[in-house]
């Protein structure tokens, strides 16, 4: 008897050991931990981690500095998947704008998630009713290597500005933005993110603020000329103080890899995603009316990986 229970624990424990051994981890980058960024990461990878024990993949998503600092960190090896603006997709895999002599040919698309509005949020005392208001006022632009900061250089370009035309330019990460307008550091925060934000809810709670409509010939060329752009609404009644529509423009968040992801990796985080649709549309007001049509297309512009492909061949939503 002891000689077959000793047997039965060293078979126990091989077991145990091969199943350790066939973990493996991926890291998804997010962005601030305010922003629906986080969010997105954060609902991934509890969806992975309900099945963990079934597929032996453990998901983590911290906090990055957004969009480009997450493709960067794919392409460098340092993270397997992120989120990025539809734009900094665009431009990374083609080589333009920013990634003018870096580009990502191994970039791959997985599936896009929620629009993202360009937003300007303005303390109501500081006499800003419209983005050429922003001229001569403390803004913060946004960190460097968000989506919001490049997409924010994009407009000024296009307006034929720099920051020498703001009496201060600020480089807060989204996390630290709203505080700052509160406390009257700046007049005016740059954020490109999903409806509601907590960031946003938090700037017009804690102070009198008023969202900035971002709209003229400037930006009708940019919506006109590039296909990852488009025209957005931010409904009134969403924030406090701010009971009427407000028109701007922007883009939609998508979620991206590496080509040297492997297929088996990739085709478990989308299929944890779509199989428990319903959960993870609830887990941000931001993903209410997400549609697996509109995911598996809307804002991509790299290839899809492999293992994306596969899984929506397999539901029939690709041909």
């Amino acid at each position: 008897m002891r000689l077959a229970g000793l047997a039965a624990f060293a078979a126990a424990m091989s077991v145990a050991t091969t199943v350790v051994a066939q973990e493996r981890f991926i890291t998804i980058g997010t962005g601030g931990q305010t922003g629906v960024y986080f969010v997105v990461g954060q609902s991934i990878c509890r969806l992975v981690n309900r099945s963990s024990a079934d597929h032996g993949l453990k998901c983590t998503a911290p906090s990055t500095g957004g969009s480009i600092a997450n493709i960067n960190a794919i392409k460098a090896g340092d993270m397997d998947m992120g989120v990025a603006q539809s734009d900094w997709q665009f431009h990374a895999y083609n080589g333009s704008s920013q990634f003018e002599g870096n580009q990502f040919d191994g970039l791959r698309a997985v599936f896009s998630v929620h629009g993202e509005p360009f937003n300007v949020i303005a303390r109501a005392d500081a006499g800003i009713d419209s983005f050429a208001d922003l001229k001569g006022k403390r803004v913060n632009i946004g960190n460097p290597g968000s989506g919001q900061r490049a997409t924010m250089e994009v407009v000024m370009n296009a307006l034929g500005w720099s920051v020498d035309d703001f009496a201060l330019a600020s480089e807060l990460k989204p996390a630290e933005q709203s505080a700052a307008l509160g406390d009257n550091k700046v007049d005016a925060i740059i954020y490109t993110v999903g409806h509601p934000a907590g960031s946003i809810q938090e700037a017009t709670t804690t102070v009198d603020s008023k969202l900035i409509p971002v709209e003229g010939a400037e930006i009708d060329a940019l919506v006109n000329d590039n296909p990852y752009y488009a025209y957005a609404t931010i409904p009134g009644g969403m924030y406090n103080g701010n009971e009427d529509d407000v028109k701007t423009f922007g883009v939609k968040a998508t979620f991206v890899t590496s080509a040297d992801v492997p297929d088996d990796v990739v085709y478990t985080v989308v299929s944890a995603v779509f199989e428990n649709f319903e959960r993870f549309k609830g887990l941000h007001p931001a993903f209410a009316n997400l549609t697996p049509e509109e995911m598996i297309s809307g804002g991509l512009s790299a290839p899809l990986h492999p293992g994306a492909e596969k899984y929506y061949k397999e539901q029939g939503w690709l041909n």
